[in-house]
């Protein structure tokens, strides 16, 4: 009897947050040891579904670095990486569409299928939904590096995601671009996710990682910090490595009307739910 009597409690602790956040739009970046380990993969399907079922408007959109890296491996073909990002050749710009787009999203709606929800995948190509353009980036040694199809984004169609949404479906996003000559790109999910939370006016940004979170200096999670500290933390070199670009999608979600930002550890069950619906959450929050 105990343990029913600590379900309802824990419930009831919900609750404020199921009010606040009731008819309100969270974007989930999806990637990770999350979308790897069955235990996760399902545990975050039934997080979603659930969250659709209380009243929250939740929008996923995911990567795929390890399948694009399993596929291009396969086929023999070697990948460079400038600055955490994939160059992209036409070659390998066909991979990352097929394994995005009709492998890793399939596989996605499928498992929100299955958890009890009602998905819609679309790859961003569609409906005008990601319009992107080159990306320039500049190697460790200051030299300017032809991306090819690795883009950045220009313009978010919300329209598309919309039209999902009134259908009362959770749309599945893969983070695939096009520009008017038909050019397709391949977008950074973490960099499309920031730029469809903008777009929508969302309440929250949720980035699952491999990490606990962001750390000071002494390796302690930050569980809460503003926009501010959070610039500091990258001009002071105390965030590295991956957590930078993370930081900065972030800080430039709530610096353009996204309410909070999240960096959370996907390889822990429920994360989303956790982070969400309880008081001390389980991550780092980045606010305005």
């Amino acid at each position: 009897m105990q343990k029913q009597v600590e379900k309802i409690k824990t419930m009831f602790e919900a609750l404020p947050y199921i009010k606040k956040f009731y008819g309100k739009t969270v974007v989930i970046k999806y990637g990770g040891n999350a979308m790897v380990a069955q235990e996760l993969k399902e545990s975050f399907a039934n997080d979603i579904v659930l969250m659709k079922y209380v009243g929250i408007n939740p929008v996923i959109v995911h990567g795929g670095g390890p399948q694009i890296g399993e596929a291009l491996g396969k086929l023999g073909k070697e990948t460079k990486f400038v600055n955490g990002i994939r160059v992209t050749d036409e070659e390998t710009m066909a991979v990352v569409e097929d394994v995005l787009v009709n492998k890793v999203n399939k596989e996605i709606t499928d498992l929100l299928s299955k958890a009890g929800g009602k998905a819609y995948g679309i790859g961003g190509k569609a409906g005008g939904l990601i319009k992107g353009k080159t990306l320039t980036l500049e190697s460790s040694e200051g030299i300017v590096v032809d991306m090819g199809h690795a883009g950045e984004v220009e313009s978010i169609n919300n329209d598309v995601i919309h039209t999902i949404e009134d259908k009362m479906t959770i749309p599945v996003i893969a983070p695939v671009g096009h520009c008017d000559d038909g050019k397709s790109y391949n977008i950074n999910a973490d960099t499309a996710a920031a730029s469809i939370a903008t777009a929508l006016g969302a309440e929250k940004l949720i980035l699952l990682t491999d990490v606990t979170g962001v750390l000071d200096s002494d390796k302690n999670l930050i569980s809460s910090m503003s926009v501010a500290e959070a610039e500091e933390l990258i001009k002071s070199g105390v965030a590295v490595g991956g957590m930078v670009p993370k930081l900065k999608c972030c800080i430039n979600a709530v610096t353009n009307g996204v309410h909070n930002a999240h960096i959370i550890d996907g390889r822990i069950e429920h994360a989303v739910l956790l982070e969400i619906f309880t008081d001390s959450g389980i991550g780092s929050i980045i606010k305005a």
